[in-house]
């Protein structure tokens, strides 16, 4: 049995909510249910003794809602300051640059995800294409032969590619080679990929008023959530609770 300052949170609810927590054993996702329930009723007695009318929704949505509103009222959220703002650019210079650009061609020996034979396959075909051309055959030519990509009727040409436009396995890797043939076939989730990449083109510096508003964006929600969590362990604090103990729930709620 668990109690909020004398206030009961019966099992038939815990059950219930356990479905919103999908979790690797019952116990953790009871946990993580528990955890919810319990701060959703410490928020709505805070609420009360504030005054407030409106009733509390212990769901995670509704918790939000009641949360902000709480935190408008009891806590004075600083921000940051424009001298704040410029510190973090100067000492961030990595984060705030251009999207890299790469000029590419490919040759795609494709194979399911989930199928290893296949996958084996492709593998071993992309090694022999790959030994062509260092051999000094034809890219668009083998590319025709080969690639089971709708680039292979333009020599294999991918064009211009940016940051986010291909999928994440491909990127990483392309995005660090420099210009010429890559050594070793590229995987992804497609398959293999034998890849040239024609140009290269570091990310540019930005200036500072470009990106001024998204650092202060990014400062403030720090500081909001920093608020957040301690606002909430003080109310944890000062509960009268029976029957659970937030140090064995390590759920992201919390952090």
């Amino acid at each position: 049995m668990i109690k909020v300052n004398e206030v009961t949170i019966p099992e038939s609810a815990i059950l219930a909510e356990m479905q919103y927590h999908p979790a690797e054993s019952k116990r953790q996702a009871m946990l993580k249910a528990a955890e919810t329930l319990v701060i959703g009723e410490i928020l709505r007695q805070r609420a009360q003794a504030l005054g407030m009318t409106a009733e509390a929704d212990n769901s995670l949505a509704g918790q939000d809602d009641f949360l902000e509103k709480l935190l408008a009222q009891e806590v004075n959220m600083p921000q940051a300051s424009e001298e704040e703002c410029e510190l973090y650019f100067r000492n961030n210079p990595q984060r705030f640059l251009t999207s890299p650009l790469v000029e590419a061609r490919h040759i795609l020996l494709a194979a399911a995800e989930e199928d290893e034979v296949q996958r084996a396959e492709a593998k071993a075909i992309a090694e022999s294409v790959l030994s062509m051309l260092s051999s000094g055959e034809s890219f668009a030519e083998l590319a025709k032969r080969y690639s089971a990509c709708p680039s292979k009727e333009t020599g294999g040409s991918l064009g211009q590619l940016s940051a986010g436009q291909t999928v994440p396995e491909f990127e990483r890797q392309v995005f660090r080679a420099g210009p010429g043939l890559m050594p070793a076939p590229v995987e992804s989730r497609f398959g293999y990929h034998i890849v040239e990449v024609v140009h290269h083109i570091d990310g540019q510096p930005l200036p500072y008023e470009h990106v001024r508003e998204r650092i202060r964006d990014y400062l403030n929600e720090k500081v909001r959530m920093k608020s957040t969590a301690q606002y909430i362990q003080t109310l944890i604090q000062e509960t009268r609770l029976e029957g659970f103990d937030f140090s064995v729930s390590d759920s992201p709620l919390m952090q």
